[in-house]
């Protein structure tokens, strides 16, 4: 079924709509948007008839929302706040050569990527990168990225997925938590405060069964719901984290961490750079992602040695 145009709402009326209902107030959006009472009126008038509903309900010289218009203004604002992010985007492009669109994990980003884009933005003059973040999986079709940094399985409807790294995690804590700068056992890091990422709940449990330690303590201890969070409460002095190499770099080269064990391990799943269908042959993503495979391959995540000994010790 095609929808006709001709039956969506005018924008005008539905900025109307959401002041309205927002002051409970035809004079007072009017004044907010620099139109008459009157026209207010009309547009919601006019909007009520195109879609058939009632919008507001007059309640002693008051508009209050009906049931309707309060499940229409949801949707409303997402709409209004959707258009003013486009224009201001547009309006940020003007005089560039070109845009990309990145969506990535949190604290990669903080903590690898952007320390690294320098170089890339070096070799691509004039363009504009937009970084967005979150835990939860990307919608790359409906958000329009140009690609994505994904840690999980090769799959991804309608997206190319490249390999990128695979991931090493450590157990590491601040040298003030460990009273000294000896190393631990497997078993004895069984005994000492935990910390977990809410996201991962069986890492730790995994790093004892690959260490051959059988302890009823892999899920006991702090959680949070981010690795930069999981960082910082190992700095604090929490307890022991279990951190893939790449993300404590710095940390590990100043000594702000201390690995607990030398007992590294490779995780089940892996980094890759996921483009969809529709730009695959976009020239900044190929570019892109180009780059940030010579950033991981074969330059190491850690720094020198550190980095071949947790490799070896994994093989």
């Amino acid at each position: 079924m095609t929808f006709s145009r001709s039956r969506m709402p005018d924008l005008n009326a539905l900025q109307a709509f959401e002041a309205a209902a927002r002051y409970e107030s035809f004079t007072l959006a009017a004044a907010e948007l620099d139109l008459s009472q009157s026209a207010i009126s009309r547009q919601i008038k006019v909007l009520e008839e195109r879609l058939g509903i009632t919008l507001f309900e007059r309640v002693r010289q008051r508009v209050v929302l009906s049931e309707s218009g309060k499940r229409l203004l949801t949707d409303v604002r997402d709409i209004l706040s959707r258009t003013e992010h486009m224009t201001l985007r547009a309006m940020g492009t003007r005089g560039l050569t070109g845009a990309l669109t990145i969506a990535t994990l949190p604290t990669f980003a903080r903590r690898w990527l952007i320390p690294r884009l320098p170089d890339f933005l070096s070799r691509q003059p004039g363009i504009q990168v937009s970084l967005s973040s979150r835990s939860t999986p990307f919608d790359l079709t409906s958000e329009s990225f140009d690609l994505a940094i994904h840690y999980g399985r090769p799959s991804w409807p309608h997206a190319s997925c490249t390999f990128l790294c695979s991931e090493i995690v450590v157990p590491v804590a601040a040298p003030g938590f460990l009273k000294g700068a000896r190393r631990f056992e497997a078993a004895e890091v069984a005994q000492l405060p935990l910390l977990h990422l809410d996201t991962r709940p069986k890492l730790w449990e995994d790093w004892f069964t690959r260490s051959d330690v059988a302890t009823e303590h892999s899920y006991r201890g702090h959680r949070f719901d981010q690795f930069s969070m999981v960082i910082a409460a190992a700095l604090a002095g929490l307890g022991v984290a279990l951190l893939p190499s790449y993300l404590i770099e710095e940390e590990i080269a100043a000594g702000r961490l201390v690995i607990v064990a030398d007992l590294p391990m490779e995780t089940e799943f892996s980094y890759y750079v996921v483009v969809p269908e529709d730009k695959s042959s976009n020239d900044l993503s190929l570019a892109f992602q180009s780059w940030i495979m010579r950033q991981v391959r074969p330059a190491p995540l850690l720094p020198g040695d550190l980095i071949e000994s947790l490799a070896a010790k994994v093989r």
